[in-house]
């Protein structure tokens, strides 16, 4: 019965995470307009948790793990515990207060905020393992200025060669598998090789398959990405002829057949920021129950062989879902249309650099940002298109909401601690 109700805890901590970080993976698709809010729900839905599912793992183990000194509670197991149920409840109401107000936090910073606060209160400062919040701390940091610096290099090269050009439309289906390649590329070579790993293990136990670890997501890969160019071919010729879009004060800007032909790519950008962030921000949500689950089943704190059960990654997935279906729009609309205003064109890039960013992360296990990622990618895009376009007051408001999480999360951690342990 006690798992069932930290189970609930913890969706709810999903849940929040879902209606704040919603706009990590789908701001910039509504924001462009390439897809509606409803569209991006569901879209959101099915790859938030199919990332958490298939690749949440390593980062739930980090935080669950790596943050707080587990020899301080080697013989007293049940005291991380009830730290781990004052986290969730911390993460949980923070989280919550942030979505009400639309400002785009950071969930990582609210764990690790509580997992320090906690900690230090109920073994001292030495419970905190600083060198890895150091780590985590230059993480957050570069995430942004990756991100924002990928992103501007993508957009000014489809600026310079694909709508600028004097015949743009013949110019985009030159580099139709090109975009092509480099949305695909990047999820195979980051994401594809853990994921089909357990497959390629079952063909070749079950079949007497031997196939190198390398060519199977290599294969995967290169089918998806032709398939995307063939289908990207067809959809370019049964583009109608319009013409150019005029702005109100009589200036041209892209070709608007251009502009909704990488509407297509940017949904599927999109797609593959959301599978990043379910597989990065999921282990905020659930790495505190899956250490709870494993001290429930064993009698000791976390050590090496521990492993995020598939059914606690579930119930993040399944939290961070229901969350961004029913209280998502909020967040949407600050990260989406009030920093920079943005079209296909720029949104594909934002994201592509955004996943980009997060997956790698995901992959090295290092719980970053989504929402600085994809902040630092709408940035970039406003820096090389025009500096003036950026809506500074916009920022300041988000990066006020990313610096207070950490301390009050950390006071809200310890003081629930400081409640639960009296109780």
């Amino acid at each position: 019965m006690l798992l069932i109700f930290l189970a609930l805890l913890a969706f709810y901590v999903a849940w929040n995470l879902g209606a704040n970080d919603v706009a990590n993976s789908m701001g910039t698709s509504v924001g462009s307009k390439a897809i509606t809010l409803r569209q991006a729900l569901a879209i959101a839905g099915i790859l938030e948790l199919s990332g958490a599912v298939l690749f949440g793992g390593r980062v739930s183990k980090t935080l669950a793990t790596s943050i707080v000194e587990g020899d301080r509670f080697a013989e007293t197991p049940y005291l991380l515990l009830a730290g781990m149920v004052s986290v969730m409840l911390a993460c949980g109401i923070w989280l919550q207060i942030a979505t009400s107000r639309g400002w785009p936090v950071a969930s990582s910073h609210a764990v690790v905020g509580a997992l320090a606060g906690f900690s230090a209160v109920a073994a001292g400062w030495g419970a905190v393992d600083w060198r890895t919040i150091a780590t985590i701390s230059i993480g957050w940091i570069l995430t942004p200025a990756i991100s924002a610096a990928i992103a501007a290099c993508f957009y000014t090269l489809v600026k310079r060669w694909i709508l600028d050009h004097p015949h743009p439309l013949q110019q985009l289906q030159e580099w139709i598998p090109w975009l092509s390649a480099a949305l695909l590329g990047i999820f195979g070579a980051i994401v594809l090789p853990e994921i089909v790993e357990p497959l390629r293990q079952w063909l070749q136990v079950r079949f007497a398959i031997a196939i190198p670890a390398h060519n199977l997501p290599v294969f995967v890969g290169s089918v998806a990405a032709v398939s995307l160019c063939w289908v990207s071919w067809r959809q370019l010729d049964r583009l109608p002829e319009t013409p150019a879009d005029v702005s109100p004060d009589g200036e041209s800007r892209f070709d608007s057949r251009i502009e909704r032909q990488l509407a297509r790519f940017q949904v599927l950008s999109a797609c593959f920021v959301a599978f990043a962030h379910g597989s990065n921000d999921v282990g905020n949500a659930v790495a505190p129950l899956a250490t709870i689950a494993y001290i429930r089943r064993t009698g000791f704190v976390p050590q090496g062989d521990f492993h995020v059960p598939v059914w606690v990654l579930l119930v993040g997935g399944l939290g961070i879902v229901a969350g961004l279906a029913v209280w998502g729009k909020k967040v949407i609309g600050t990260v989406g249309e009030r920093i920079v205003a943005l079209q296909p064109s720029s949104g594909f890039c934002a994201e592509l650099a955004t996943a980009t960013t997060v997956s790698i992360a995901s992959r090295l296990g290092l719980p970053v940002s989504t929402s600085h990622a994809l902040v630092g990618g709408v940035i970039g895009i406003g820096l090389a298109s025009d500096w003036r376009s950026i809506r500074w007051a916009t920022l300041r408001g988000i990066f006020l909401a990313w610096l207070i999480t950490v301390p009050i999360a950390a006071i809200l951690g310890a003081s629930i601690f400081s409640i639960v342990h009296l109780l």
